[in-house]
C-alpha cells in the first residue's frame, strides 16, 4: 500500500477547497483514501503507530472483500506537534481523494480545523478528548465536521481525580501541565474535581528533559500524589526522576500517558503501580479474534487506541459501502449513523460531535511492566 507523505502548499489547498463540493460520486476502479492524522515518527510514534494500525487493519479487511471502490490510507504524520497539525491538516484536505480523517491529538485537531472546516471533510477522531472541540461556545469548536467516538475530558478529569485519589487517606495532590492544549484541557477538568485536595501545581513545558525544579516544589508541597496531565514520553521521563528522588507517593495520569512504551521508559520498578485513566476499551477485551489476526498481521500486540481508530475507519467505510463517496455526503452520514463495533456496542453521534449516551471511562494499573485494565474508573 503507498505511503501519502504530507506535502502541503497553499494552492493546492485553494484547488481542493474551491472544488471539494464538486468532486464526482466515485464509479467501478475508484480509489479513495481515509487519513490518519497523529504522531507516525518523534518521541510519541507509539501511539500514532498504535492507531495507524487499527486503520490498516480495517481497510485490508474491507479491501479483501473486493468492493468496487478500493479504499487506501492517508499518513499523515504531526509528530504530535500544534503546529505540524496546521501543515498536516492542510495536506490532508488538499488532497481530493481523501473523504474522511482520523486525527489523534487535541492539539494538532485544533490547528488543522480549519482547512478541515473548510474543505468540508469529516473527521471521526479516536482519541482527541480536549472538551472544547465538542463545545459551541469554544473557540476550538469543531462543528459541523468534527465528531468523537471516545468520552472526553469532563467524563475523565473526575474519573482521573478519583482514580489517583482512592485509597489514600487524607489526599493532598500536587498537579503537573505541559502545557499543550490536551493538557491543560485535562488540567482544567481534573483541577475541578479534585477540589481542596489540590494543593499546589506547577507547568513543564512539553519536551522538558530535567524536571529537578518541578520535583524540588512537588516535595516542598508534601503531596502524597502527583497528577500528571500530559504525553507518555515527557510522563515516562517525569516519573522516573520523581522516583530516583525516592518520591513515595501516587503517581496518575490520563490517557496521553496510556501506552505500551510509558512503563519502557519510566522503567520497572519507578513505573510500579502507576494509576492510569482512559476512555478506550483494549482490543484483547473488545474481540479477542480481531486481536488474533492483528498479531498476525502487525507481529505485535494491539495497543492505546488500536480499537478506537478501527473502529471510526469502519464507520467511514460504511458510509462508503452505503454509496456515500463525497465528501459532503460522507459527512452527512456520518452525523446519522448507528454503527455498531467490534464489542457490538452501537456509536452514534449527538449535535455537538460527542458520543451519544453517557460515555465511558476505565482506569488502569502499570504491574511488573506492563498497564493492566482495572476496571471502571
Amino acid at each position: 500500500m503507498k505511503k501519502n507523505k504530507v506535502v502541503a502548499f497553499a494552492a493546492a489547498l485553494a484547488v481542493a477547497v474551491s472544488s471539494a463540493s464538486a468532486i464526482a460520486p466515485a464509479s467501478a476502479n475508484t480509489t479513495l483514501k481515509i487519513a490518519y492524522q497523529g504522531p507516525l515518527t518523534g518521541p510519541e510514534a507509539q501511539t500514532g503507530t498504535d492507531g495507524i494500525r487499527g486503520v490498516k487493519l480495517a481497510l485490508k479487511i474491507y479491501n479483501a472483500s473486493k468492493p468496487k471502490i478500493k479504499v487506501e490510507v492517508y499518513e499523515g504524520d504531526d509528530q504530535g506537534d500544534d503546529a505540524l497539525g496546521k501543515t498536516v491538516g492542510a495536506g490532508i484536505a488538499a488532497d481530493a481523494s481523501v473523504v474522511g480523517a482520523l486525527t489523534a491529538y487535541s492539539g494538532p485537531t485544533i490547528a488543522a480545523l480549519p482547512s478541515y472546516k473548510a474543505a468540508g471533510l469529516v473527521i471521526v477522531s479516536p482519541s482527541a478528548t480536549r472538551v472544547g472541540l465538542t463545545d459551541p461556545t469554544s473557540t476550538s469548536y469543531g462543528s459541523p465536521v468534527f465528531h468523537r467516538i471516545v468520552s472526553n475530558d469532563a467524563l475523565q478529569g473526575p474519573a482521573l481525580a478519583r482514580v489517583a485519589t482512592t485509597g489514600v487517606k487524607d489526599p493532598t495532590v500536587f498537579m503537573v501541565s505541559d502545557q499543550t492544549s490536551y493538557s491543560e484541557g485535562l488540567f482544567t477538568a481534573v483541577k475541578a474535581a479534585l477540589g481542596t485536595a489540590l494543593e499546589a501545581s506547577d507547568k513543564a513545558a512539553k519536551g522538558t528533559t530535567d524536571f529537578s525544579a518541578t520535583i524540588s516544589k512537588v516535595r516542598a508541597s508534601k503531596a502524597n500524589i502527583v497528577i500528571y496531565t500530559g504525553y507518555y514520553a515527557d510522563g515516562a521521563k517525569f516519573l522516573k526522576q520523581l522516583r530516583d528522588k525516592n518520591y513515595k507517593g501516587v503517581f496518575a495520569a490520563g490517557d496521553g500517558v496510556l501506552n505500551s512504551e510509558f512503563p519502557k521508559l519510566a522503567g520497572k520498578r519507578q513505573s510500579e503501580g502507576a494509576r492510569l485513566t482512559a476512555p478506550i476499551v483494549p482490543l484483547e477485551v473488545a474481540s479477542p479474534s480481531l486481536t488474533a489476526q492483528f498479531k498476525k498481521e502487525f507481529g505485535a500486540n494491539p495497543g492505546v487506541y488500536t480499537t478506537e481508530a478501527f473502529t471510526a475507519t469502519n464507520m467511514i467505510l460504511e458510509a462508503i459501502k452505503k454509496g456515500k463517496t463525497t465528501r459532503a455526503d460522507i459527512l452527512a452520514y456520518i452525523k446519522t449513523i448507528k454503527h455498531k463495533n467490534v464489542a457490538g456496542v452501537t456509536i452514534s453521534f449527538n449535535e455537538f460531535g460527542d458520543l451519544s449516551g453517557s460515555g465511558l471511562m476505565n482506569s488502569f494499573v502499570v504491574r511488573n511492566g506492563v498497564i493492566k485494565l482495572n476496571g471502571k474508573a
